[in-house]
């Protein structure tokens, strides 16, 4: 009996090999397994502690090809995870905790007991947008119900109606503009005395009519009926004096995060922490390692886009893998 024991023990430890692992879900994780089973790289994918990534938040998405109907994102990521299981994808609960690409040999650890060695990684493990923070934003997040982190993904759902958009630099102009041409009315709040954007962006928003610039305001509640957003609580932080804003959606544009952390000693990161690739591929400064997704894009964004590189990583992953033998 104890030498059962022994034995089960020492098994249950034993270090895994895998030719392909993709760490992350979403678009870019489901994509690059989908391409990496067909090409019999036998894919183990973790996915993270969101499984299906940002999409999982959104309600609604209309822009994705081929949904003429539209998909809520949740519904859009269990199709990705069925397509790539379809193919063999070994989709497994749980996400990576620490990594080392010192060697020629790719070490990963899922919550740190369960190493792995890994002949190919792709890294797919997406950014996290940033929000303020209030409970009543929270709510309405998680509700469905008028909170977004993306104008180009949400935007069109408040086409003609009122809207607020939180953020000073030059990616909430950009989303303030964009919301411009579908909005009748566009708020947008500022929390200092000044733009942090390109003085080329602020001039644009400011030169738009049905943008109203508020200085020195900060978000106090998101309003509501419990299911939809109906307004927002401000106050002017020179002041004191505090006023609601009607509106039916409320975007927070203050930024995103990279989940690149765990990265950091081995691959080559931005001043931001997104992951550095060679221009035109997925490849990263280190060989047998490819990055996919919101984790090396800043400016796009989209599930298309992260989609298209999972593909691109996937490929480049395989002529890895046969230039080695």
């Amino acid at each position: 009996m104890c030498r059962f024991k022994k034995i089960h023990y020492i098994m249950s430890d034993a270090i895994e090999k895998v030719k392909c692992l993709i760490i992350g879900s979403g678009p870019a994780g489901y994509t690059a397994a989908i391409y990496a089973s067909r090409a019999n790289m036998f894919p183990v994918l973790y996915q993270g502690t969101q499984p299906g990534g940002q999409l999982t938040t959104t309600n609604e998405v209309e822009n994705f090809p081929g949904y003429p109907e539209g998909v809520t994102g949740p519904e859009m990521m269990v199709q990705l995870q069925e397509q790539a299981k379809r193919f063999g994808a070994d989709i497994r609960d749980g996400w990576v905790t620490k990594v080392d690409f010192s060697g020629p040999i790719h070490k990963v650890w899922i919550h740190d007991n369960t190493e792995i060695h890994c002949e190919t990684v792709i890294i797919s493990t997406g950014a996290s947008a940033k929000y303020l923070g209030l409970p009543s934003e929270q709510h309405y997040l998680q509700m469905g119900g008028g909170v977004s982190a993306c104008a180009v993904c949400d935007g069109f759902f408040y086409r003609n109606q009122e809207v607020v958009i939180v953020g000073a630099g030059d990616s909430a102009c950009e989303e303030a503009h964009y919301l411009s041409k579908l909005c009748k009315k566009v708020t947008m709040l500022v929390r200092s005395e000044k733009f942090r954007a390109s003085r080329i962006m602020e001039d644009r928003v400011r030169k738009t009519e049905n943008i109203e610039i508020l200085m020195h305001t900060e978000t106090v509640e998101v309003l509501g009926d419990g299911q939809v957003v109906t307004g927002v609580k401000v106050v002017n932080r020179a002041s004191g004096e505090t006023r609601e804003i009607p509106a039916t959606g409320f975007f927070v544009a203050i930024g995103h995060q990279p989940n690149t952390e765990i990265f950091k000693d081995f691959i080559t990161l931005d001043e931001t922490g997104y992951v550095i690739n060679t221009p035109g591929t997925s490849k990263t400064n280190i060989p047998g390692v490819f990055v996919a997704g919101d984790a090396a894009d800043h400016v796009y964004r989209q599930a298309i886009t992260a989609a298209g590189t999972g593909c691109m990583a996937a490929l480049d992953a395989e002529r890895y893998l046969a230039a080695k033998e």
